[in-house]
């Protein structure tokens, strides 16, 4: 077999887990040496979220499990574990690709009962992560929504995005339509060890006013916030100036999450890059998910009055910096629902 003129190696033994998820057939070719795509074939595209969750969608769609950015910190490392995966280089080198994601997604939205909610991609695994270069899911997931009448948002680090603007302009005719780019940092350094798959941060500011020149709604989730690395005013001041001379509407904030999964790898990273941080890091988190209140409490009247200045807090016009570019923006918000541009994770401000 072959794919864009590179040799594919197939392979039609699947791992343990995998037999349990609708496996076909396992692919590695050179073009992404080092990792592995697992296809399987799933039942459902639409994923439920439990009414007692923070977030405020209940729909969401991820093509992918695991994901290539290899972010150190990715609160969904965990989930590799019911395929009996590991957390750490299996999430980022073991993919298992939905081939049949676009299709499943088209019938469950015909459905009668289907209402046409909020659907939320990018809360997981990332919709632009390298994978969809080769798969091509988003296309037609954009489409399936928008004919469908379902209002949707992305959040991604994935400067693919760009490849599929002009069929967001398009569906934002349609149906309420909502871009976020998640940043963590502007230090190329620290962008490499922590995040080594993704694009870099200027690229991601870019794909920022890409979107703001393409008429489309844009918010950036400066997130995780790293304790000791990331959290000084300075950096915040620096990274949310940034942020709005891309055009950005709004930022939102939010403290690192250690999750299971992500709480042992994460960890293990620090212990070699910033070894002298791990006892701060253990006194701020303990055994919990969550940094402290006292931090967050902290981290919040750090951040409050940088967002004011930036003029991110969603609370002026929008128009007074971006004339006409923001005013196409503006038209395609005001169809939004209130919930068409919330937040993809849970955030302090």
């Amino acid at each position: 077999m072959r794919w864009d003129g590179q040799a594919l190696d197939v392979d039609d033994g699947a791992l343990p887990g995998l037999q349990r998820a609708g496996f076909v057939r396992t692919v590695r070719t050179p073009e992404f040496a080092g990792t592995a795509f697992h296809e399987v074939l799933c039942k459902s595209a639409l994923s439920h979220v439990p009414a007692a969750s923070q977030v405020p969608f209940r729909w969401t769609i991820n093509p992918v499990r695991g994901c290539g950015h290899q972010c150190r910190f990715c609160f969904a490392r965990g989930t590799h574990r019911y395929l009996d995966l590991n957390t750490g280089e299996d999430f980022d080198s073991q993919l298992v690709i939905k081939v049949n994601l676009v299709e499943v997604l088209r019938a469950e939205l015909a459905r009668p009962s289907w209402k046409g909610e909020h659907v939320a991609l990018g809360t997981n695994t990332d919709p632009y992560q390298r994978a969809e270069g080769r798969y091509r899911f988003m296309p037609g997931v954009i489409d399936a929504l928008a004919s469908s009448g379902t209002p949707f948002s992305i959040l991604t680090k994935g400067t693919l995005l760009r490849r599929d603007l002009v069929l967001l302009q398009e569906a934002a005719e349609q149906v309420p339509v909502s871009v976020g780019v998640s940043l963590t940092t502007l230090d190329d350094a620290l962008h490499r060890a922590v995040e080594p798959g993704a694009p870099t941060p200027r690229a991601r500011l870019d794909l920022v006013r890409a979107v703001r020149d393409a008429g489309l709604s844009c918010h950036v989730m400066v997130a995780p916030v790293l304790p000791w690395l990331t959290d000084s005013t300075e950096h915040l001041d620096a990274i949310l100036g940034e942020i709005a001379a891309a055009g950005a509407e709004r930022a939102t904030v939010f403290a690192l999450h250690l999750r299971s999964g992500a709480r042992e790898w994460y960890l293990q990273w620090l212990a070699e890059y910033r070894p002298d941080l791990v006892a701060g890091y253990r006194r701020v988190y303990g055994d919990r998910a969550y940094a402290s209140r006292d931090y967050q409490r902290w981290l919040a009247d750090r951040v409050r009055p940088l967002l004011r200045k930036h003029r991110l807090d969603g609370t002026w016009d929008q128009g007074q910096r971006w004339g006409v570019r923001a005013a196409a923006a503006h038209d395609v918000a005001r169809r939004a629902s209130p919930s068409a541009s919330a937040q993809a994770q849970p955030a302090l401000f």
